[in-house]
């Protein structure tokens, strides 16, 4: 479950970090540019006001601006972390630039890219933070999964944590937000499941899915789907789920042969993950 991985994260701290950036065309995937950092990189965001600007998150606590269109790619390095900054994302909603990472130091921090420093920390998880993920829907709403079994909903504008839901009786490795419903979060942990909230009413999940064997290291919900979600774990297997449905694993992808990290579906394309 969670402790044997803990070392493999660890020990992939130690090396040192690339960022590839891809193109997709009719004959394949190219590298377009790579970058290297110091340090393990944990999570990658996009701009989403500059296409060619990415920001990155390494074992080191530091985060990494980087634009592919630059020469000297890198922009800027935020160091303020004090651990591992194992998550990062850029603001969904139109109107603000506002990126958000979450670290093993237990806080997650709110960055202006076009500003030196952050602009706020946000305290009050009791273990590592592996998730931080903003609202598609409401500005300035964050919400962060932690190894204190929590899943937490922060608003920027409100110094402290708006709701904590004890999601899980185990470490919370992923979460993510419902695109077609602001009141809907899913949630994956070290018990294997995933879990659905509804934030009116957080007493008990809206469903339960099983079916992973290991640890689910990454959900993401479908952006052309409101109740299909995709799930990746340390058993090797990607999981398509339809939550709705009386059955509601829909299929498992056994292409890896290590453990699966991280997902995500494409925006473009309705069938591609």
């Amino acid at each position: 479950g969670g402790t044997s991985c803990d070392v493999l994260f660890y020990f992939a701290g130690l090396g040192c970090g690339t960022l590839a950036v891809l193109e997709q065309n009719e004959a394949g995937i190219f590298l377009l540019r790579s970058f290297d950092w110091n340090d393990g990189l944990f999570d990658v965001t996009w701009s989403e006001n500059n296409e060619h600007v990415l920001i990155t998150s390494s074992g080191d606590g530091s985060l990494q601006i980087w634009d592919t269109a630059k020469t000297e790619a890198l922009l800027q390095v935020y160091k303020e972390h004090t651990q591992e900054a194992y998550s990062v994302d850029w603001s969904q909603t139109r109107g603000e630039q506002l990126v958000v990472s979450g670290s093993w130091d237990q806080t997650a921090k709110l960055w202006d890219p076009a500003v030196g420093k952050s602009l706020c920390t946000f305290k009050g998880h009791e273990g590592v933070i592996y998730s931080t993920i903003w609202s598609p829907h409401i500005p300035g709403c964050f919400a962060s999964a932690s190894g204190d079994q929590t899943l937490r909903v922060w608003d920027v504008k409100a110094p402290g944590v708006k709701l904590v839901i004890p999601a899980h009786q185990a470490e919370i490795l992923s979460c993510d937000w419902c695109k077609y419903d602001e009141n809907l979060l899913v949630t994956g942990a070290v018990d294997c499941s995933l879990k659905g909230w509804d934030l009116r009413n957080i007493r008990q999940p809206v469903f339960a899915l099983l079916g992973h064997t290991y640890a689910i290291r990454r959900v993401k919900f479908s952006p052309f789907h409101a109740t299909l979600l995709a799930s990746c774990s340390y058993d090797f297997t990607v999981r398509f789920w339809d939550f709705s449905k009386p059955n509601p694993l829909l299929e498992t992808v056994e292409h890896h042969t290590e453990f699966t990290c991280g997902l995500d579906l494409s925006l473009h394309n309705r069938g591609q993950v």
